[in-house]
Order: C-alpha cells, then sequence, then structure tokens
C-alpha cells in the first residue's frame, strides 16, 4: 500500500509499537501535511504535550518559537510547519529529567513521513537525538555545541539547534554566540522557508 498523509497520520497515531515499555502509554504526536516546508525533528513530548496532545505547548515550545520567530498561528499551521519527533509519544520520567525518544519510532516512521513531504524543505533537528540521527549522514559526529555554531557547513535545506528546554538557558549564557550569531539567520531561514 501506497502512504498518503491521511493514512499516514492515522497509521502512526494507532501506533503501539512501544507501547510496553511507555509508563504513561502510547499518544502519538506528530504534525505534518504535503506541503510542509518547515520540518521540525524533535525529541519527544513531554509530560504536558502527552496530556494535550498538542506538539510543543510547553515553556519549550514557546523558546522555540521565540528562536525561530514563529507565531502560534503559523507554527501550528501543517500546510506550512512539519513537527515529527524522533519519537512520537512521550518516554516518561528519568532520573534527571524525560527519558529518551524510543529507538524504535524513527526507523519506524521517519522514511515514510519525509518521502510524502515537498522536497524544498528546511529542516530543523532540535537536540542531540535528531542530530545524531540526521548530521552524522551528512557530516559525520560532532557535539551539539559544535554542529549548532556550524551551522553553515550543513548546508542552507539543515539547521541544528540546541533543545529548547530550560537547561537551554544555561547553554545560553555559556555560548552567548547563539543568539547573536544563529538566530538572526534562523528566523531568515524560516522565512525564506515559508514564502
Amino acid at each position: 500500500m501506497v502512504d498518503t498523509v491521511p493514512s499516514l497520520l492515522r497509521s502512526i497515531r494507532a501506533c503501539t509499537i512501544c507501547a510496553q515499555a511507555l509508563e504513561n502509554g502510547p499518544n502519538p504526536v506528530v504534525q505534518f501535511a504535503k506541503n510542509s516546508r518547515l520540518i521540525i525533528v524533535g525529541q519527544a513530548p513531554g509530560a504536558k504535550v502527552h496530556e494535550s496532545g498538542v506538539p510543543w505547548q510547553d515553556a519549550s515550545g514557546d523558546r522555540l518559537r521565540d528562536w525561530t520567530g514563529l507565531s502560534a498561528a503559523e507554527f501550528y499551521d501543517p500546510q506550512k510547519v512539519a513537527l515529527v519527533p524522533m519519537g512520537f509519544c512521550y518516554p516518561g520520567k528519568g532520573k534527571s529529567g524525560d527519558l529518551p525518544p524510543r529507538p524504535e519510532c524513527a526507523p519506524q516512521w521517519h522514511d515514510r513521513v519525509l518521502d510524502l513531504l515537498v522536497e524544498k524543505r528546511l529542516v530543523l533537528l532540535v537536540g542531540s537525538y535528531a542530530q545524531a540521527r540526521y548530521l552524522t549522514k551528512i557530516k559525520g559526529r560532532q557535539n551539539l555545541t559544535e554542529a549548532v555554531r556550524d551551522f553553515r557547513s550543513h548546508g542552507p535545506s539543515v539547521f541544528p539547534l540546541p533543545h529548547p528546554s530550560w537547561r537551554s538557558g544555561i547553554w545560553m549564557t555559556r555560548n552567548p554566540w547563539f543568539e547573536a550569531e544563529v538566530l538572526p539567520p534562523l528566523r531568515k531561514a524560516v522565512r525564506a522557508a515559508l514564502r
């Protein structure tokens, strides 16, 4: 069977491949449409997003929207923005924060989603899990700070970013170049992608 956007969304939302490992049960959270020109690959939904079912509807999402210059209306318009985390379900709480995204999810779904989207697009790789999967195909292994600082070398269609959790405030204090050197080109690239 050939995937269509509606059939693939139904399949993803019905997914239970890692249900036994999810303390809170599966609740896949994803957003995309054929015309999505901006693809945001994040980590996995947090507890608030698991409850609401709305991607990035938390403080991290507020910070990410600020970084990108997107309004909430733009961000939640699947005709413009695809929200495709590494794990579509909340992985649960760990000792020092949320657990990592489930490893089954991206290999099961990402290629199928990306194959349906327009080819001319901008991909934001938000956090180390997204970068580990996608940047190694482009340039080899870099740590998050190196990847973000070296954003220009990843090409005009890929933009690595730190995860916008509360911890990013600490990271931004240690890396003051981020706001001055990365955010203006990021906002410009996002605007160009949505034109």
